[in-house]
């Protein structure tokens, strides 16, 4: 109609308005289930006050990341041989039943394994959260609802330490049900609200006659894993702010407040601003959103080579902020947008998999060169964010144009020849 927005360009509240019931849904519950997700932040506490060491309980929290970065994986497999709705529930309740177990259990090992599998089952409902989102949304719309989508799970995750630390104050037992209680939540919306099947029409059939090789099929797409390559190089960069930055800015003799003070500033910018820039961004053309994403990583990053005065600290961290809330919406819906249907959760697994995977051997990285070369490792994270938007640009496409052949399923009541 004449007058009317564009699918493309619509606002904020239009897009609420027109997105399905059942995403509105799966909103809601991821915010509710990110909102306790105490595990992650008060893990290291919890085992310590236990009576472990403090390197038993950092050697938890490894696993608990390692985990993370499994359940995308596997979360993104299951969501394509069951259903969203399936795969929430496994997610939810398994989540639940493990994360009490934690609170009871004395034995190290056996802890160890609690977490390991509390943190893999836990992730199982992202890659699903993502292909729902993008199955049900009009494509003029994803990007949009990706960003509430992040919005989702950052006002969570903001609450989160503060909602925690109130509970600890009463005790841990509080935490942990807690936890428990807000992931059963999710499964009760999830049960109720999410649809029971949710492949698009044809895709069991397609599932039935694909091979059963798991991620292996998505190795055909060679233009996908170099996107998955400047994904994961993005990754190691964008994490230095939780691993080089506070013992740069530690060495460099200021206060570990200047720290605390970019921290927040990016976490309330993200917050603020991101779903309302997306506003304008989602018209713009992948590309330039992906080179913006990309490149502003490595220059915010860069500007900390210059010097850690505070000046410069706030400068840097608004760049790779701006690349956050330009480049993420748009990075985390891509691989929705150019998957085959009926491997859309492994695309969606693999990029978020590969991301957690940048993100747990990027402090490992950063801090080994931050040792090795001083200020010198800004220019490599530098270098590093300008290689993934090279990487970008040759591995992103358009969408319906997927190098991976559907497969044509033979035409009903043809009868088998045989030689």
């Amino acid at each position: 109609m004449a007058g009317e927005a564009a699918p493309g360009s619509l606002g904020v509240l239009a897009t609420w308005r027109r997105t399905p019931r059942q995403v509105r849904a799966l909103l809601v519950g991821v915010f509710v289930s990110r909102l306790a997700g105490f595990l992650q932040i008060f893990l290291v506490l919890f085992l310590i006050h236990r009576g472990f060491s403090s390197g038993q309980a950092g050697f938890a929290l490894g696993c608990y990341g390692f985990g993370a970065v499994l359940g995308t994986f596997a979360g993104g497999w299951l969501s394509d041989r069951l259903s969203v709705r399936t795969t929430t529930l496994i997610s939810m309740l398994g989540s639940a039943a493990l994360i009490v177990c934690v609170l009871y259990l004395r034995v190290y090992p056996l802890i160890l394994l609690a977490v390991l599998l509390v943190s893999t089952i836990g992730q199982l409902y992202r890659p699903a959260a993502q292909a729902l989102i993008t199955e049900l949304t009009p494509p003029g719309q994803l990007v949009m609802v990706t960003a509430m989508y992040r919005l989702s799970l950052n006002l969570g995750a903001t609450i989160t330490p503060l909602l925690g630390a109130a509970l600890v104050s009463v005790s841990y037992n509080m935490l942990f049900w807690g936890e428990a209680m807000a992931a059963l939540t999710y499964g009760v919306i999830a049960l109720n609200a999410l649809p029971h099947r949710s492949t698009p029409a044809g895709s069991a059939t397609e599932a039935a006659q694909e091979p059963r090789s798991g991620y292996r099929a998505l190795l055909a797409d060679r233009r996908y894993l170099v996107f998955l390559a400047a994904v994961v190089l993005v990754s190691v960069v964008y994490c230095q702010y939780t691993a080089a930055l506070p013992v740069a800015i530690s060495r460099a003799g200021l206060s570990l407040w200047w720290y605390s003070a970019v921290v927040s500033l990016n976490a309330v910018i993200v917050a603020a601003f991101e779903v309302m820039t997306t506003r304008f961004v989602q018209t713009w053309p992948l590309r330039l959103t992906t080179l913006c994403g990309f490149a502003l990583v490595g220059v915010g990053y860069g500007v900390y080579a210059i010097s850690m005065a505070p000046g410069f600290l706030i400068v840097g961290t608004l760049i790779w902020t701006l690349s956050e809330i330009i480049g993420a919406p748009t990075t985390f819906a891509y691989p929705g947008m150019i998957a085959p249907a009926r491997l859309r959760g492994r695309y969606i697994g693999a990029m978020q998999g590969l991301f957690g995977l940048g993100a747990a051997a990027g402090p490992i990285l950063g801090v080994g060169l931050l040792d090795l070369t001083g200020r010198g490792v800004w220019l490599w994270a530098a270098a590093a964010g300008l290689v993934a938007a090279i990487l970008g640009q040759l591995g992103i496409r358009r969408p319906g144009a997927s190098q991976i052949p559907e497969p044509t399923p033979e035409p009903a009541g043809c009868p088998e020849t045989t030689n």
